[in-house]
């Protein structure tokens, strides 16, 4: 069985290193000593280079690296019409920094006024077109948030009760607006959407579990389904040939994380009911458990096994990772045929980025090309 369009034995989740310069001249733009559209100049002459980097360095999924956010979330879910960023998300689970995210609230009725990603898509569609050679395979990948992360982490008290006394209304106007914006990637040319979801991964911490069981006055078992009820709704128009993945993350901040368990109290209902064609899961180390809920994955569904760290400097160790891998193939029904690689998260999810230097980013990209390439051979996209 072929892999699902856009999605390669070597992968990755999205994000790397922010250039100095795009953090300058953020700064001064906060400062008003820029515009809006110097910042976005700096941001296409650095994404012509990360494009080309991801290219050279063995990549066949591409993004912008995210050079356009500060956070993987906030910037796309705040272009949307009754959000807004209030302060910061409450959690007993910080990390060492002590920074939790931005908080969003819904402070009126939410809507999809106008594209969000299409111009920046176009962009890297553009770079890709120009570097790639003629018989190379390359698949232009946007990430977006997971619908859920507009309401999740605050909650009923993040909600505005005049423009919605109950929340199935929100959850029908969350998935509009996510059809809306598929809609209009597809219609530009985007065949891969990934959406990146903190919350199925923070229902599978004890800890923050509870929390959101508090918060939501729903049962952990309940807050899953209704997280994939919502995601199933806003891709349920997707055509045929549009590609959606997932990315579990459990936080990603300067090398830290904020969540910990494994995938077992939600791997049955997360697999076999959530209608997306491949899975990113962080498997980087004990945190995320071992790999028994794989068992639950269908036939026709692929993993990207995170077992690679995006948050050390140094290198994995390439018979280790292949040991992981052939371990996880265990679980799963057509065994390594269902598995790509990457790491476990991007290499920067806020604008701050892990703790490691842009050359030892690249490093661990080409061991992880390398390490695809001697599992399932030189084709990757098969």
């Amino acid at each position: 069985m072929p892999l699902p369009a856009g999605v390669y034995r070597a992968d990755h989740v999205g994000s790397f290193l922010r250039p100095k310069a795009i953090l300058e001249t953020r700064e001064k733009v906060e400062s008003q000593a820029a515009t809006a559209e110097d910042l976005r100049k700096v941001e296409d002459e650095h994404i012509a280079t990360v494009v080309r980097e991801q290219i050279e360095n063995g990549l066949q999924s591409v993004t912008d690296g995210e050079y356009r956010r500060e956070w993987f979330h906030i910037d796309f879910l705040q272009h949307l019409a009754g959000v807004e960023k209030r302060g910061h998300v409450a959690s007993t689970n910080v990390t060492s920094h002590g920074q939790t995210p931005p908080r969003l609230v819904v402070v009126g009725k939410l809507g999809h006024p106008n594209a969000i990603q299409v111009d920046d898509f176009n962009y890297v569609n553009q770079q890709v077109e120009a570097v790639k050679a003629s018989s190379q395979t390359v698949t232009t990948k946007v990430c977006i948030p997971s619908p859920t992360m507009v309401y999740f982490r605050s909650g009923r008290d993040g909600i505005d009760a005049d423009a919605y006394p109950t929340l199935e209304p929100l959850f029908d106007d969350i998935a509009k607006a996510y059809q809306a914006e598929l809609d209009d990637l597809y219609a530009a040319g985007c065949r891969f959407v990934q959406l990146d979801d903190t919350n199925l991964a923070y229902l599978c911490d004890e800890g923050m579990s509870k929390e959101a069981a508090q918060r939501h006055g729903k049962t952990p078992a309940e807050l899953t389904q209704q997280c994939v009820d919502i995601i199933n709704a806003s891709i349920s128009k997707r055509p045929k040939d549009m590609t959606i993945g997932i990315h579990l993350c459990r936080g990603n901040f300067r090398s830290q994380w904020f969540a910990q368990g494994g995938y077992e109290p939600v791997a049955e209902t997360l697999f076999k009911g959530l209608n997306v064609d491949v899975y990113f899961l962080e498997f980087d180390d004990a945190r995320s458990g071992d790999f028994s809920p794989l068992r639950h994955l269908p036939e026709d569904k692929i993993v990207v096994l995170g077992v690679m760290s995006s948050k050390k400097a140094e290198l994995d160790d390439k018979k280790a990772m292949i040991e992981r891998l052939n371990e996880a193939a265990g679980y799963c029904p057509r065994g390594l045929d269902q598995l790509c690689l990457s790491h476990q998260c991007g290499f920067s999810s806020t604008k701050e980025g892990n703790d490691l230097t842009v050359e030892e980013q690249w490093a661990k990209v080409r061991l992880e090309v390398e390490i695809a390439k001697q599992v399932w051979g030189d084709d990757l996209s098969q």
